[in-house]
């Protein structure tokens, strides 16, 4: 099909050749796309918007073609959580516990372990009635064995691929948004599980913690004068081996077990000899358990930056170990097997995953465990494979070193998990007690049942879904009206969306509810169809009209009597204008050439002349009916309610024709620049395009109120000029800022000086230079400098300093033209007197009015308070090099705005120009009177202004409030400077900054203050500072548990 922009053009090509008043039924229907052909599918590729009759690409090639029965429900297939055969069983992950779940997977493959388990009592006998359990209410162990036993047995026989641990995580009272040290947590939940089994009667249940996994060792020391050994025997569940410096796990062992000699400050008492005695220490091994953990240190405590962090270096380690050569006592079978590794991925001791790869015992496969995932190693090999990649390569990573037949090695195996190798392979068999084999039936139960359920719930959606596709292939069929009008009606329906067939599509999509057919955006005012919609809208036939009518509701219907003949007869007379236009155009250029005679012109604005052209075809396109305009509303694109009044506002704003003349009386404006006289023929035609413009005839006098008012301002601005230039010429000194007394060096010519608000010098001095722009001022307004009780709120000594920008000193000459030439509200002098009869004699200082201490101090107190409580306000950091801190002087900014913009804008004004400290932050020429209710506001100003700090090189400007803490401040800092937190050195006028957990407010950092940063060497394993960034809160480690104090 053509495109819409053709279809459009073919649907009006008719009103060329026909006037208005000869619009036919047969030109109606025309206009309205009647008698366009439907579109073929396969022919017509997507929808076309310019034929109603077009009724592809609207979404029917789903239900047309092959159905996926998929397609009908979005319920994953319940199988998919079902535990494949011969695989283990995975657990959850609740946020942050894939720690936990490593070693309960490790600890469950631990046949020995779970067999004593099982055979601890459980006090679950309230919950077990005689052989059957309680119906009515879920088992809840009561104790860690309970625990262990119940998620065992869930991992041994359950039919579900994960099991939720969140029982255990709960009674052991981990918080499942931390990651925790995984190490810590194996030694403190093996501490607390000894100490629960402890209290068994059955040895084989007491004891099966040291049986499995517990050796000893003795602290040996030899005295190297006497010889005497003294040893000191302990218990050992895990070996705490440091991989720093090493590539081995064998050289680890070795520096674990390694002599060190006890020499000088550090020499042993030997008892034997009574003295201080050179000596050597080792560690012997005099026995080593069934299960053999060794924990490889790679996360250790960093002296340089106060934090954790993770050795990333490889370690190589055999499947086969050997512990015969480090036991004391030789002859016995040493030889142990791999069975599990422990792995951590990341390179940040405070984030990063684990996971585990662990060694069946009884088919000796390797499996690794991924929290929910398991995933089975081929051909009986543990194959570390990607977790080997660190989650952030830097550019100093080694090179993995090349590992020989039955050797492994790895950069994130934090923990080797070795068994006591045997001649005969282990055959236990773990049967699951009763009562327990009961509970995970009762829950494959409960998971049976939510698999039927799930199961039914795809199969009635699938059997609606092809329902509803047999009727809506059918009723597709017959939606097609056809082109031209037969005996029924045809319904042309709309639904306001984001696409044309929106109400289609979402009825054959039936994603989301069908709503009801709303056709009434598509009404004309006639409450018709506007013809300038029928792009928008489709025709569908009386059959299916009916079906969606009565099953979706909505309205108006709009059948073949909706055409409106009205506004098609109003479109052709405005086509026909549009296209005459052009010709009118050259007309109009012509007729403005020839001169106006006597007194038949017409006056019309020059703006409208130069631009009425496209004012007509904007007026013709507006009662076209905008078809862009009028889609993106019908099409959901909607204004929202702020935007659609700024663009009426802004329409409103827009001069029509001629209006550009009119004065705000409605009359014609006195400036003859703007308009010029037309020929009665000229506004003829241009009245055919504009026939509401305002008509001046070239008799029509201007507007008499306009001319009253601009004689009026004529005489006001010589009456400004002639009031400035008289007070400029009383006041010479004053306006140009010369020969001006100062309070820090009284002059000796007087002893009384007269004070007034800078505020009032600034604005009188405006006025002076721009008379006609400025209004005059008429009052001196000193009640600024007044605190409510007639007091003054400055001391002598502030006005000779900080004060001494908010007040302008004034001769005694000076201050009587003043008084004649302006109101003056209160009078403020200072006095100077001599006391005392010694010569010299004493100089006093005397103002009136007299000082107020109460308001001075007042003021002074909210000035403090007011910089020790700031939420949002700008300091400098500034990094020194070398104990040298490079500043330019600066002169403190006096500007109001505290952008860049304004600080270059104020240079840019020359002398006598700039805006005065005491100025508004509004920039108006009117004269704002300072209250004392926003005094203290207005001094606010004065401080933040006065102590504005320019930044210069090597300084950052920070957001701070006084609430934070130095310890966020120095994060702050670490981001904008790369330095870390443990490396920063800061201080402010000389004192130094240290306590993390103070406020900026109490440590006195202020507004514009400048902090001095000196920085210590940077650290040279960058994944530290990763580590801090993450490290915000001191670290709790298990504190609160229940594996302390359980």
């Amino acid at each position: 099909m053509a495109p819409r922009l053709q279809l459009e053009k073919a649907a009006w090509r008719w009103a060329e050749t026909v006037r208005p008043e000869e619009v036919s039924q047969e030109h109606i229907e025309t206009a309205y796309r009647i008698w366009l052909e439907p579109c073929i599918r396969g022919v017509c590729r997507r929808n076309c918007k310019g034929n109603p009759n077009c009724l592809v690409g609207i979404g029917e090639h789903i239900w047309l073609g092959e159905i996926d029965e998929n397609s009908f429900h979005n319920i994953d297939d319940p199988n998919c959580e079902r535990r494949k055969k011969n695989s283990f069983v995975g657990l959850t992950n609740l946020g942050a516990t894939c720690y936990v779940n490593t070693f309960l997977q490790v600890w469950f493959l631990n046949l020995e372990l779970r067999q004593a388990l099982y055979l601890c009592p459980s006090t679950c006998s309230d919950y077990v009635m005689g052989d059957s359990i309680q119906e009515e209410k879920d088992y809840e162990p009561q104790t860690i064995c309970e625990h262990l036993q119940y998620l065992f047995a869930l991992l041994q026989n359950s039919n579900r691929r994960y099991i939720d641990p969140s029982g255990f995580v709960k009674a052991l009272g981990l918080d499942t948004g931390q990651q925790q040290d995984a190490q810590e947590f194996s030694k403190l939940f093996m501490s607390l599980l000894e100490d629960t089994l402890s209290k068994q009667k059955n040895p084989d249940v007491r004891n099966i913690v040291q049986q499995q996994f517990c050796g000893e060792y003795a602290y040996v020391t030899v005295c190297n004068q006497c010889g005497r050994e003294s040893k000191l025997l302990s218990k050992f569940y895990e070996l705490e081996l440091n991989i720093q410096g090493h590539k081995q796990l064998t050289d680890c062992i070795s520096e674990f077990l390694k002599e060190e000699k006890l020499e000088g400050d550090n020499r042993y008492f030997c008892e034997n000899c009574q003295s201080k005695q050179n000596a050597t220490r080792k560690i012997r091994l005099l026995s080593l358990p069934c299960t053999l953990n060794l924990q490889l240190m790679r996360f250790v405590f960093d002296r340089q930056t106060g934090h954790k962090k993770k050795l990333n270096t490889y370690i190589g380690f055999s499947e086969i170990l050997d512990m015969e050569p480090y036991v004391e006592h030789k002859g016995g079978s040493y030889v142990y097997e791999l069975s599990a590794v422990l792995i951590h991925r990341g390179v940040s001791a405070y984030s990063g995953h684990y996971i585990a790869h662990v060694k069946d015992p009884q088919s000796g496969e390797w499996y690794k465990f991924n929290d929910e995932d398991i995933e089975k190693m081929e051909g009986k090999k543990l194959q570390l494979g990607i977790e080997e990649d660190l989650a952030e390569p830097s550019k100093s990573q080694t090179r993995k070193p090349k590992c020989g037949k039955g050797t492994h090695c790895s950069r994130n195996a934090y923990m080797l998990v070795y068994r006591l190798q045997t001649q005969e392979k282990p055959n236990t068999i773990v049967q699951v007690p009763a009562f327990l084999q009961e509970l995970v039936d009762r829950d494959n139960s409960k998971f049976e049942e939510w698999c039927i359920e799930m199961a039914e719930m795809r199969k009635q959606s699938v059997d609606k879904g092809k329902a509803k596709h047999e009727e809506v292939k059918e009723l597709y069929q017959r939606l097609p009206a056809g082109a031209g009008l037969s005996k029924c009606f045809t319904y042309l329906i709309f639904y306001i969306q984001q696409h044309p067939c929106e109400w289609l599509q979402k009825w054959l999509d039936e994603s989301t509810p069908t709503k009801p057919i709303d056709n009434h955006a598509c009404l004309c005012s006639h409450d018709k169809l506007h013809p300038d919609k029928i792009s928008i809208m489709k025709r569908i036939s009386e059959y299916a009209a009916d079906i969606f009518y009565s099953r979706y509701g909505g309205g108006p219907r709009l059948t073949v009597k909706a055409l409106c003949k009205e506004c098609v007869v109003e479109r052709c007379r405005v086509l026909r204008l549009k296209n005459q236009l052009n010709e009118d155009y050259k007309t109009v250029n012509n007729l403005l050439k020839a001169t106006v005679k006597g007194n038949d012109g017409f006056w019309v604005g020059k703006s409208s002349l130069r631009s009425w052209r496209q004012l007509a075809l904007e007026q013709l396109d507006e009662q076209d009916g905008d078809v862009d305009q009028s889609n993106g509303k019908m099409n959901g694109n909607t204004l929202n309610k702020e935007e659609s009044k700024e663009e009426r506002k802004e329409e409103e704003e827009e001069l029509n024709f001629n209006e550009d003349i009119l004065c705000p009386h409605g009359e014609l404006c006195i400036s003859e620049n703007e308009r010029r006289l037309v020929s009665k023929d000229a506004w003829n035609k241009l009245q055919q395009y504009f026939p509401k413009a305002p008509e001046f005839p070239s008799y029509r006098e201007c507007c008499s109120q306009c001319k009253i008012l601009e004689r009026e301002g004529e005489e006001n601005e010589a009456l400004h000029k002639m009031i400035a230039n008289e007070q400029k010429t009383s006041l010479p000194n004053l306006f140009q800022d010369k020969n001006r007394p100062c309070l820090s060096n009284w002059p000796e010519d007087t002893d009384v000086l007269y004070i007034v608000s800078q505020f009032f010098v600034e604005e009188w001095r405006k006025f002076v230079r721009k008379p006609t722009r400025c209004s005059p001022v008429s009052s001196v307004g000193n009640s600024a400098l007044l605190c409510p009780h007639g007091g003054l709120m400055f001391t002598f000594a502030s006005m000779t300093k900080e004060d001494s920008k908010l007040i302008a000193l004034i001769w005694p000459g000076e201050w009587q033209m003043i008084q004649k030439l302006f109101v003056v509200d209160h009078v403020i002098k200072i006095t100077r007197t001599e006391v005392g009869d010694v010569n010299p004699s004493e100089t006093q200082y005397i103002s009136e009015p007299k000082l107020c201490p109460e308001c001075r101090e007042g003021l002074l107190c909210q000035q403090q308070r007011d910089l020790r409580e700031y939420t949002q306000a700008t300091i400098y950091v500034h990094k020194v090099v070398d104990n040298k801190k490079v500043m330019k002087d600066s002169v403190p900014e006096l500007n109001v705005s505290s952008s860049e913009t304004e600080e270059d804008k104020e240079e840019a004004k020359p002398d006598g120009e700039k805006d005065p400290d005491f100025n508004q932050s509004n920039g108006g020429t009117k004269r704002q009177k300072i209250t004392h209710q926003n005094y203290i506001a207005y001094q606010k100003q004065v401080i933040r202004r006065s102590m504005r700090h320019r930044k210069v090189r090597g300084e950052k400007a920070l957001l701070v409030s006084a609430n934070q803490t130095l310890k966020e401040l120095k994060i702050q800092i670490m981001h904008a400077f790369s330095v870390a937190p443990f490396d920063q050195n800061l201080s402010i006028d000389g004192k130094i900054l240290s306590d993390d957990c103070a406020t900026l407010g109490t440590l006195g950092v202020i507004p514009e203050s400048v902090i001095l940063l000196k920085a210590d060497e940077p650290i040279a394993d960058y994944a530290a500072m990763d580590d801090v960034m993450q490290v915000c809160m001191p670290e709790e480690g298990f504190k609160g548990t229940g594996l302390l104090g359980h």
